[in-house]
């Protein structure tokens, strides 16, 4: 069992940055690859980024390459997804989740936290 929350969401400008962190408890996170996901239209949950259990392995969704960054901390159990020019259509609540490997797929991941809000205004 893996326990996930997520924090850091709130409310921002277009162009502005925040900084999303996701603690883990019980199994240490270093054994599961991590994701972010967030709601989209006709979709439960959309893919945004994964990272492998050591970290040297990370994809993200087109519409955050070169914008987000995910990178994690296995001595603290922290997975983190920095986010820099927002925009707009960024607002969404952002999920955590752990899988056992690396998956653009939300039904491979398997626990998942309660979700942050972000918000960007125009």
């Amino acid at each position: 069992q893996v326990q996930l929350v997520e924090s850091g969401g709130g409310l921002v400008q277009a162009g502005g940055s925040l900084r999303l962190s996701c603690a883990a408890s019980g199994r240490t996170a270093s054994t599961y690859a991590m994701g972010w996901f967030r709601p989209a239209p006709g979709k439960e949950r959309e893919f945004v980024a994964t990272i492998s259990r050591s970290g040297g392995t990370t994809y993200y969704a087109d519409s955050v390459k070169g914008r987000f960054t995910i990178s994690r901390d296995n001595a603290k159990n922290t997975v983190y997804l920095r986010m820099n020019s927002l925009k707009p259509e960024d607002t969404a609540v952002y999920y955590c989740a752990s899988a056992p490997y690396n998956s653009l797929s939300n039904n491979v991941y398997k626990y998942w936290g309660q979700g942050t809000q972000v918000t960007v205004s125009s």
